[in-house]
């Protein structure tokens, strides 16, 4: 298969990858930057595709290893601030009620766990079916709806409750 025919394939599908790579990185620059190297590592390996695979879900499941690998390495290594980001003021637009509802969502997936927040934006967000969702975590069916179900109430609550992270007593 040509580059060009990669292309016809794969270029349908880089709106859903950027959205599922800003959801889990919340940053613009650092999702376009993890839809590039997911992209370069799909065409790169090509070969090595199943046929009669499905391209989004392999798509998504490189998307979501290179995510789980920068996490990992950013653990080891530790947070990197460049000098100007730390320069620059705070900014506020005008919609702030939507902006705090945005926020509030944002917080509740941050405090969801991995497995949660994974099942959440790609049935939730990217519309994946569970078998898509199942095939691209390597899951049965099963885990991923009860995941999704779990995640969907746990998420709920803590929008309700407004709750953030429980404060702990030091004696």
């Amino acid at each position: 298969m040509s580059t060009d025919e990669i292309a016809a394939r794969i270029e349908p599908l880089i709106p859903s990858l950027r959205r599922y790579a800003y959801a889990l990185v919340r940053d613009g620059d650092a999702a376009d930057d993890l839809v590039q190297d997911c992209l370069e590592r799909a065409v790169g390996r090509w070969h090595l595709r199943r046929p009669d695979g499905d391209l989004r879900a392999w798509l998504f499941a490189i998307l979501r290893n290179l995510h789980l690998s920068g996490l990992r390495q950013h653990k080891r290594r530790g947070p990197h601030v460049a000098l100007d980001e730390m320069a620059s003021p705070p900014t506020v637009d005008g919609d702030q009620d939507g902006r705090a509802g945005l926020r509030d969502v944002l917080a509740g997936l941050d405090a969801l766990s991995e497995e949660h927040r994974t099942v959440l934006l790609l049935v939730g967000v990217e519309d994946m079916s569970y078998d898509e969702a199942a095939r691209v975590i390597g899951l049965p069916v099963g885990t991923v709806m009860s995941r999704l179900s779990r995640a969907r109430e746990k998420l709920r609550a803590i929008l309700e409750t407004g709750a953030r992270a429980p404060l702990r007593r030091v004696k």
